[in-house]
């Protein structure tokens, strides 16, 4: 399971024209589930993100979490970020889990964040448009 997360001081997906998820501060999470990936997966990278260090303390340093200062997340699901492309000059999505897998382990994902933090999404499956403020720049990518 991958996440690419991007410290954010807003974030929105549209869908068809109609805004779905909108965040201000916090991480914006564009979530890739793979093949073999399984709800342990799940519960270490909604670990892994909602503490990782990327926001800065009164000395500015990224030692503060999601968590630790009260952000929000946007979780989007990518399975773009599954792709292989180490070969050729197209992505191949071999490697990514088959859409009702990712579905169900991205609902899952979804509902052990919300536990912790307050959770905004966008729609498998959906042609979404995300906009974001990307504070820093700071994007990590993340894997289970």
């Amino acid at each position: 399971m991958l996440g690419l997360i991007q410290r954010v001081s807003e974030a929105q997906i549209i869908v068809a024209g109609e805004t779905v998820g909108k965040i201000s501060r916090g991480l914006l999470l564009l979530l890739g589930v793979q093949k073999g990936d399984i709800e342990n997966d799940v519960s270490r990278l909604v670990n892994k993100v909602v503490n990782y260090r990327v926001f800065p303390d009164d000395k500015g340093h990224m030692n503060l979490s999601l968590l630790d200062i009260g952000g929000e997340l946007l979780v989007t699901p990518q399975f773009t970020i599954a792709a292989d492309t180490k070969k050729g000059l197209r992505p191949s999505f071999s490697s990514a889990a088959p859409p009702d897998e990712a579905e169900a382990l991205y609902d899952t994902f979804v509902v052990q964040a919300g536990d912790l933090c307050a959770v905004e999404t966008g729609v498998f499956g959906a042609d979404m448009k995300v906009t974001l403020t990307n504070d820093g720049p700071v994007t990590f990518m993340l894997s289970s």
